[in-house]
């Protein structure tokens, strides 16, 4: 463990976690957001080093936060057993997982304790995640983001999606020794556990008002070559997810209808139409990669 901070014997409202791996310059903007949230929500943070090759730079070993602080290290052993690795150590009646590359925006915490305190029957919650457009790769992101959350948004205000760069859950919902994120799933991890959550016939509440901007650092190469190292991971969470008979992929119409609303959102000023072509393309990039590996797993099958 690198760091303890004690601020109180009580237990917080909020244990907020992130993993990291060679994340550090993207965590300090996020533990500055958490820093903003003056709307007296208590909550403590817990960052888990999944066995960085980087060493914690100089502001995690800081005692200059104004909220409670553990940074955990670990052997490299993947994000999710690094986020059930910050569950065993968390004492909050909510756990919240937020990315390295979150920034919660102000009153997040408060939107999202009022939403908890007012839905007694849901125990999971889905934050509202926005992109940030300074550039071309973020703008794609917000208009993705945008446009996949108003789509899979139910009519009781329920959403059938879940995203670990702001998502929350009860703690009386989660068995704290085995956590709740499969340590196998190494890609789309987050997919799998809503998986889980549609089996035992839950999903995540939509709460509008509390909102995470992911920020993604990446050019728009670097974004490519990302998903192409990452396609074959999520193909094999995907195989996972099939086999529990759990609808999650869209069908056919579905995407011909989100891609419709994509491009009819593309025609904001603040978003433009070359973000439409990115998010195509990406996702076209992951669709083709993901159904070769289904093919060579067919062919490995019939050859065994």
């Amino acid at each position: 463990m690198l760091q303890q901070q004690q601020f109180s014997n009580q237990a917080p409202a909020f244990s907020i976690i992130i993993a990291v791996y060679n994340d550090w310059a993207m965590l300090q903007g996020c533990l500055q957001s958490l820093a903003r949230q003056t709307d007296g929500s208590s909550f403590e943070v817990i960052v888990v080093d999944d066995g960085s090759t980087e060493p914690p730079p100089e502001f995690i070993r800081s005692s200059s936060f104004s909220y409670p602080l553990v940074a955990i290290q670990q052997p490299h052993s993947g994000i999710p057993a690094a986020r059930n690795t910050g569950i065993r150590s968390s004492k909050g009646a909510v756990l919240l997982f937020v990315d390295a590359d979150s920034r919660l925006q102000a009153g997040c915490l408060a939107a999202l304790g009022s939403a908890i305190a007012n839905a007694p029957q849901h125990d999971c919650f889905q934050l509202r995640l926005v992109g940030n457009g300074s550039n071309l790769v973020g703008r794609a992101e917000e208009l993705r983001l945008i446009t996949f959350q108003q789509y899979m948004l139910q009519p009781d205000g329920r959403i059938r999606y879940l995203n670990t760069a702001g998502f929350a859950i009860r703690r009386t919902r989660v068995n704290i020794e085995t956590g709740i994120f499969d340590p196998t799933a190494l890609r789309a991890e987050d997919t799998l556990l809503l998986a889980d959550l549609m089996q035992a016939g839950e999903l995540p509440l939509f709460v509008t008002d509390a909102i995470v901007e992911h920020y993604i650092p990446l050019s728009l190469a670097a974004c490519f070559r990302k998903d192409i190292r990452s396609a074959y991971l999520e193909g094999r969470t995907n195989s996972v997810i099939s086999s529990k008979g759990v609808k999650i992929r869209l069908t056919h119409p579905e995407r011909l209808r989100l891609l419709a609303a994509l491009w009819e959102t593309a025609r904001q000023p603040s978003i433009g139409r070359s973000a439409w072509f990115v998010v195509v393309g990406r996702q076209a990039l992951l669709r083709t990669i993901s159904f070769l590996y289904r093919c060579l797993r067919v062919g490995a099958r019939k050859h065994a």
